[in-house]
């Protein structure tokens, strides 16, 4: 038996002690760490794959293909539980812990058998993954060369307040651990007392895309969300064939096929093993990144993961409660994180070091030593918006570097720094004057700040086949107009399938009818159209109901055609949904619209899922005023926003309930968008007594 088995199997028994908060504390930011390193090394592994070979026959660039999907598949799962573990955090009193050692982390700092470095994908990096996610009663063996050679036991003295390090076999031990002591201290102190942390800081499935994050604010929420960890692949008794143990099996075993099949066929590149940014001290196992353009490239790279991490702190910070700078900030760490995949596929392309002939470079996941939360949030939202400046500005310099890349990733960042600048205050006079040098200094410098920052256009990114230059996630200004949507397409052999954001509204109809095809929250190429048969496909992308998702056929197909009955359905607590062929506020025809009706969005007269962080209600079920038949029932549909006023709606149309009821058939109606009617859907004035302020005709 390996080595590491044997030793991680003498602490199988051994209980995790958890006596008080500091120690449960303790456990889930170790707990947080390691699902933070473990989503850094499967996307490094993933990023190693190549993308094409021409001596690749189509069933080994297929298999590529599922294997990069699987490993990135099972990263965006270990940032679900990374958003989890810091929900329990902040539930109990503790803040979100994304904080870790830099790769390769040294011996001794987690158990024995919890080794975490960088590699590429090969036979040993997918042992090692499946031995670091095996459950509690597997006898799985580590990978060659992850044995750290001797063994570091980590007891806990008996009695002790200050927390420590302890010992654990297996991911799923500790969170049996932290479940057991989470269920004791709630039974000592009672759940007020042990669940004190302020919900308004919790994330869920909106904030991120991630479905399967939870809140988190008592003992029956906090036991789901670590079953969920759990039940995904960490510590099952019985893993089914969804959870990351049975998943990284089923894609070594495959890779060993393929390999002994063709003893020629090379899946990755020869990425290094635990690249640095920095000449290291001690160079065993690390490889220095210093030809061009890789280090610059890696350089950005980490600019760009650093300030990832820092709008995540931020977003569950009490900088992120309220409704607008949540979704800027949930925008910005959804961004950063896609754009890192496209930089890090390009690092595995380049050479490292003349000194290690024929091995490339890759992303190294470097931490700072600033990742902090920033008290004051004016401060804190300008201080993302001047990394997202600095950030746009590099990649504009290095645009040769990766021509397909960069020019867009530019663009979105300067979106987004206007976007922070735009929510910043302006610097606070009575009752909170400045009242020493020091604040003072702080106002002078916000203001300045502020006064300085014009906004500038942003060059038109340049498009490279499967994503888009990213724009589409600025919020909408008079240069991002809807007239004139950046929209993120993927090529598939008979359908292409094209993705623009600005409309989405995350009712969910393509990650949950096609999650093979849109892997969501996903870096860099999420949408895979070749992942399921095209009918089916193409059924999903017309059950969207805002019309973000749209396709193009090339198979002979059908396109979309207007439906044969024009119809708005009201949905419950949020916007309207059209389907017509319609004319919006001047935009080119298209078929699906969700217009809002909560007054918040920031994309009128679209939806963009303010309703959802401003608790809007408004019921979907209204009495039914006329169901008369119409003469015609479909024919073009005209939407005219009225400036500070209602939707004007011209042309056949019926109005139905969330359920599909008919409330109206008829072919004028003027519409709510303020929020406030007390006859919705329908306008009945109050956009005058409230004040409401929209562009319109």
């Amino acid at each position: 038996m390996h080595a590491a088995l044997a030793r991680s199997e003498r602490m199988q028994d051994g209980p995790v002690i958890v006596d008080n908060r500091e120690a449960l504390v303790y456990l889930l930011s170790e707990a947080a760490e390691i699902e933070h390193g473990l989503m850094c090394c499967y996307l490094y592994a993933a990023w190693s794959l190549r993308r094409e070979a021409p001596e690749w026959s189509e069933a080994q660039h297929a298999a590529v293909a599922r294997w990069r999907g699987e490993l990135v598949g099972v990263a965006r799962e270990e940032m679900v539980h990374l958003a989890l573990v810091s929900n329990l955090l902040n539930a109990i009193g503790g803040a979100a812990h994304l904080t870790r050692p830099n790769f390769p982390v040294w011996e001794g700092y987690h158990p024995t058998g919890v080794t975490l470095k960088l590699t590429p994908f090969d036979r040993a990096t997918m042992d090692h993954f499946v031995f670091l996610e095996r459950p509690e009663n597997a006898t799985d063996a580590d990978g060659d060369g992850f044995d750290p050679g001797a063994f570091f036991p980590r007891p806990l003295p008996a009695g002790r307040l200050v927390p420590t390090a302890q010992d654990f076999a297996t991911v799923g031990h500790l969170y049996r651990g932290i479940a057991d002591g989470l269920a004791a201290l709630c039974a000592k102190l009672g759940p007020q007392a042990l669940f004190i942390g302020d919900p308004a800081l919790q994330l869920d499935a909106r904030d991120l895309g991630l479905a399967d994050v939870v809140r988190v604010v008592d003992l029956s929420s906090a036991r789901a969300a670590l079953d969920i960890i759990v039940t995904q692949g960490e510590g099952l008794q019985q893993c089914d064939g969804h959870s990351h143990y049975r998943r990284f099996v089923s894609v070594r075993d495959e890779f060993v096929r393929c390999s002994g099949e063709d003893p020629r066929f090379v899946a990755a590149w020869p990425c290094a093993v635990n690249p640095v940014m920095r000449a290291p001290g001690n160079p065993r196992e690390r490889v220095h990144v210093v030809l061009e353009p890789a280090a610059s490239l890696l350089d950005l790279a980490n600019a760009l993961y650093a300030l990832s991490l820092r709008t995540l702190a931020a977003l569950m910070s009490p900088h992120g409660v309220d409704p607008a700078p949540r979704a800027a900030l949930a925008r910005l760490t959804a961004d950063s994180m896609r754009w890192l995949s496209p930089l890090a596929e390009r690092l595995a392309e380049l050479p490292a070091n003349d000194a290690h002939p024929g091995v490339h470079a890759g992303m190294t996941f470097t931490m700072s030593r600033s990742l902090r939360m920033v008290p004051d949030r004016d401060a804190a939202l300008l201080g993302l918006a001047e990394a997202c400046d600095l950030i746009a500005d590099r990649a504009r310099s290095l645009a040769d570097a990766a021509p397909g890349v960069l020019p867009g990733l530019g663009a979105a960042m300067r979106g987004h720094c206007e976007s922070l600048h735009a929510l910043a205050q302006p610097p606070r006079t009575a009752p909170r004057a400045p009242t020493d040098n020091a604040s003072a200094t702080l106002a002078s410098v916000k203001a300045a700040t502020l006064n300085a920052a014009q906004p500038r256009a942003a060059p038109a990114p340049k498009q490279a086949e499967g994503f888009c230059g990213g724009a589409h996630r600025a919020d909408a200004t008079a240069q991002d107009a809807p007239s004139a949507p950046l929209v993120q397409s993927a090529r598939g052999s008979g359908v292409d399938i094209h993705f623009e954001s600005r409309r989405c509204i995350h009712a969910r109809h393509c990650v949950l009818g096609a999650p093979r095809v849109f892997l969501a929250n996903t870096p860099g190429e999420w949408i895979v159209p070749d992942a399921m048969p095209a009918e089916e496909l193409v059924a999903v992308a017309r059950a969207c109901p805002s019309g973000a998702i749209t396709y193009t056929r090339h198979d002979g197909g059908a396109e979309e055609s207007a439906p044969e009955v024009n119809t708005l359905r009201v949905r419950e607590d949020g916007p309207l949904a059209l389907l017509a062929a319609l004319r919006i506020a001047g935009e080119a025809p298209r078929l699906r619209a969700t217009l809002c009706r909560c007054g918040q969005s920031a994309n009128k007269p679209f939806c963009d899922g303010s309703h959802a962080t401003a608790g809007f209600r408004a019921s979907g079920e209204r009495p039914t005023i006329s169901a008369d038949p119409l003469p015609q029932r479909d024919g073009t549909l005209d939407v005219r926003p009225t400036r500070n006023g209602p939707l004007d709606v011209r042309g056949n149309l019926e109005i139905c309930t969330g359920t599909g009821r008919t409330v109206l058939r008829t072919v004028a109606a003027k519409l709510c968008r303020c929020g406030h009617s007390g006859d919705k859907p329908f306008c009945d004035g109050s956009h005058a007594r409230v004040g409401f302020v929209a562009d319109g005709e």
